[in-house]
């Protein structure tokens, strides 16, 4: 009977993945399941345990999420008690849908739980175990309900699972909040209620991280359609942090927080100093609208404990998402973080367009120089005969058609700050020899100058050639190329990275907002090399969305030109312009029963016959 089961259970989940099903085939868990068979491609029927990990690898994996777990474990803890005597397994996973925190009900739900691993150290990531709640929130970044046979797996239809995803302190997916229950007695409306429950406590769970990390900074909570958003700013009303639902009602950025934007300029209220306690104010918009009751908090640790102007909270935000699951850049970041505010040079190599710019940025904004200027300068498109003045400056008069004032130069107005040199492989030897003296001695002779004037830089330089070969060769000046390498990183190519995935979903969301990608368009996406890497991907998707039909971007609907791997394969597009042909002759040319013979929608074929060209 059970093998039967899981036959039928198969069937089903084919069915949907081929548009046949009798389910409504456009819902999240049909989504899923067609993610599952072709982005994944796994196998409804397989059995077996999730993958779990070993103590020492847990404990590897669990030291980020520490402070995260313990600000949000006596939630945890009350949940737990809340819904134990449902059944209820209560879970706290990260970003991997690797389960850090467990607590098992009663003794006689708990045996299920452990016979089938569901506890600390299992993975539940939809690209593993399918269809899951704990997989599939993380993988939409939204609350879900997934019950019993709605499972991609046959072998997990005895459990049903509610999931919330947990963000942090910048609004980042940091993980999840998963319940399940293997009671055969409650019904879908039940575990919706659990899942209601779980949703409110994460919310409180991402407040406590939230004034955990800017405990020493002023937060004002600011009411709004989504919930509530958090505001932390300093004794000079700048603002430090801001949550996700607080980024996404005032419009904030990683960009305008690092900046250390003044909070007026996106809300207004009476401030008085508090007495210890939240104190309710009127808040209003910037240009004076009545914007609802919020509270103010004084830091925790009093008014002269607020975040110091030259260390922002929460400055290594920007970096830390910027590697976000690429294993190797986050040991970067690590690094990055342990030098802190020492003057040491970084050497940024990748290819163009990894983001070697918006890096840098982040790295200025970590250091206790953020509130300075940033200056940068790309030495490959600056012609050689300016680059000179434009680095060192010059003194009025100092040549033909030089600025009546003169002019600083980019070091110096560089200076207190940092100075990013983008490209310097391509810099002429000559002023190589007087950008290491400027090193040297931090000092820059501006061209017509009677005497240096004193600078104090930190300088972050980012290449894609191979410096360390041109210094051997002798084509860079390699007592320049060991001052640059204080510390060298490496940025991967999109195609290399561990998080592709997570990178490509996340750039449609900001470039196409209002578009969902298609099967096909995110096949093509997900399998395409990108010789232009980050850049080429938003100008990608930027123009995908504005082409989408119906909201909804076809693989038509991108520009991505043959290049290498399996997008370019001659004999692939052959072989598929083959099959559409054999299809459409063997129907007679009627398109809509080669679509079923196909298992296309009609729609796709009609794009992939326009697109491959086909006449008939």
């Amino acid at each position: 009977m059970a093998s039967l089961s899981a036959s039928n259970h198969v069937a089903r989940v084919l069915s949907v993945a081929n548009h046949v099903a009798d389910v409504d085939a456009s819902s999240r868990i049909a989504n899923s399941w067609r993610r599952c068979l072709i982005s994944h491609k796994l196998d409804p029927a397989r059995q077996g345990p999730p993958q779990t990990l070993t103590e020492a690898e847990i404990r590897h994996v669990a030291e980020p999420m520490e402070e995260t777990i313990r600000l949000a474990t006596p939630e945890l803890d009350d949940l737990a008690r809340v819904l134990r005597d449902a059944g209820y397994c209560v879970n706290l996973a990260d970003a991997n849908a690797t389960m850090l925190f467990s607590r098992l009900p009663g003794e006689a739900d708990a045996k299920m739980f452990l016979d089938w691993k569901i506890y600390t150290g299992s993975n539940f990531a939809e690209t593993f175990e399918g269809t899951n709640g704990l997989g599939t929130a993380l993988a939409e970044e939204k609350p879900i309900l997934v019950h019993r046979d709605e499972h991609f797996r046959a072998q997990w239809h005895m459990f049903s699972c509610a999931v919330a995803p947990l963000f942090d302190q910048a609004g980042r997916l940091a993980g999840a909040i998963n319940i399940t229950s293997c009671r055969e007695d409650l019904e879908r409306a039940a575990h919706q209620l659990a899942l209601a429950v779980t949703m409110e406590a994460t919310r409180r769970m991402e407040g406590a991280i939230f004034r955990g990390h800017f405990r020493n900074a002023w937060i004002a909570t600011v009411p709004g359609d989504g919930g509530s958003g958090l505001i932390a700013y300093d004794d000079d009303r700048r603002i430090v942090g801001a949550c996700r639902s607080a980024r996404a009602l005032l419009g904030l950025t990683d960009g305008t927080i690092a900046s250390g934007i003044d909070l007026s300029r996106y809300i207004k209220f009476d401030h008085h100093d508090a007495r210890g306690a939240d104190e309710m104010v009127e808040l209003r918009h910037a240009d004076g609208r009545p914007l609802g009751r919020g509270h103010v908090a004084p830091p925790l640790h009093g008014k002269s404990h607020a975040p110091r102007r030259d260390a922002p909270a929460g400055r290594f935000d920007a970096l830390h998402r910027l590697a976000g699951r690429d294993p190797g850049l986050i040991r970067s970041v690590k690094r990055l973080r342990s030098i802190g505010d020492h003057n040491l040079p970084v050497l940024l190599h990748g290819e163009t367009g990894v983001g070697k710019d918006v890096f840098a940025r982040a790295i200025h904004a970590a250091s206790n120089r953020a509130r300075n200027n940033y200056v940068a300068l790309n030495c490959a498109a600056m012609p050689e005969s300016l680059i000179d003045a434009e680095l060192f400056g010059y003194e009025a008069g100092a040549f033909t058609g030089a600025r009546r004032e003169g002019s600083k130069g980019l070091i110096v107005q560089a200076d207190g700050g940092t100075l990013f040199l983008d490209e310097i492989g391509d810099m002429p030897i000559a002023l190589q020899t007087r950008l290491l003296r400027v090193l040297e001695n931090r000092e820059v002779w501006p061209l017509g100058a009677l005497k240096p004037v004193a600078v104090d830089i930190r300088l972050i330089s980012a290449t894609h050639r191979d410096l360390g070969r041109m210094a051997e060769e002798g084509a860079f000046r390699a007592d320049l190329y060991f001052r640059l390498r204080g510390m060298e990183v490496h940025l991967p190519a999109l195609r290399e990275r561990a998080d592709r995935d997570d990178i490509i979903r996340q750039i449609a969301r900001e470039e196409a907002p209002n578009c969902r990608l298609s099967d096909e368009a995110w096949s093509l996406l997900s399998a395409y090399p990108y010789p232009g890497n980050m850049r080429q991907l938003r100008h990608v998707l930027r123009l995908a969305g504005c082409t989408a039909e119906d909201g909804v971007i076809a693989d038509t609907d991108l520009d991505l030109p043959p290049f290498g791997g399996r997008a370019a394969e001659p004999d692939l597009e052959a072989a598929e312009r083959a099959t559409i042909v054999e299809a459409l002759r063997k129907h007679s040319g009627r398109v809509t029963e080669a679509a079923r013979a196909l298992k296309l929608s009609r729609a796709t074929l009609y794009r992939k016959i326009k697109q491959l060209k086909i006449s008939f």
